[in-house]
């Protein structure tokens, strides 16, 4: 089966060149010019990626992304003409899955919008990935990529799971910046790691909000991060 992208973006000439681009990649699209069309669209539940612009008539691309992110975690990829560091580090704690800047390549798209469905399990899972993963009070589902603290489900990103899931894998590994950029985002890493300290920022302050005596990830100076040991 297809995966259905919703394409949110006013300018009609990009939103039909993404189309027919995404189209031809052997995607369904849907399309839409506003952002309150867009949210319409989403609401249908028949979307398995949103690529959206951030300034759209009605209904901002952020407000988009928040509205998403307070119901779940179906991948947003911003696709955008602001290029400054801020406004993008501003997007990924947001939870955006990634961020495309304007002027861009189509083969750059399709293949981002394949690795964001790859993340969040929209490719078929391998036999491996079918377990449960326990660290402390946390339980990972393999399966459904699902996340709860204590019992409490907690929503997480693509990103932020993924970084998870490499983390309970390997209690007693320390990963560098650059190794969970390059595992978890699968690109090589090119010593930007704001993208790296979000991503851990937003996922420690989501555990840490359902259990805030819980001691989860460990910075470790100089080297990077892995589960807090309780023995040292």
């Amino acid at each position: 089966m297809s995966r259905r992208i919703l394409i949110i973006e006013d300018s009609a000439d990009i939103n039909h060149l993404l189309a027919e681009t995404l189209g031809g990649a052997g995607f369904e699209v849907t399309q839409a010019f506003d952002g309150l069309s867009g949210l319409k669209a989403v609401s249908s539940g028949q979307i398995d990626l949103i690529l959206t612009d951030i300034m759209l008539p009605y209904v901002s691309g952020d407000e988009i992304l928040r509205r998403v992110r307070e119901t779940g975690d179906l991948p947003v990829i911003i696709l955008s003409a602001k290029d400054m560091v801020s406004t993008k580090i501003d997007l990924l704690r947001m939870g955006a899955d990634d961020y495309i800047t304007k002027p861009f390549d189509l083969g750059e798209v399709i293949a981002r919008v394949e690795t964001a469905l790859r993340r969040v399990g929209k490719s078929p899972a391998a036999p491996s990935q079918a377990e449960v993963l326990q660290y402390k009070d946390i339980r990972l589902d393999c399966t459904d990529m699902r996340v709860t603290v204590g019992g409490t489900e907690i929503k997480c990103t693509a990103k932020e799971t993924r970084i998870l899931e490499l983390l309970m894998r390997n209690p007693r590994q320390v990963f560098t910046k650059s190794h969970l950029y390059e595992s978890v985002w699968q690109e090589d890493y090119l010593g930007d790691d704001n993208a790296v300290k979000t991503h851990i920022s937003n996922l420690r302050g989501k555990l840490e909000k359902v259990n805030p005596s819980g001691r989860y990830i460990e910075t470790v100076w100089g080297l990077g991060y892995r589960l807090y040991k309780e023995d040292e």
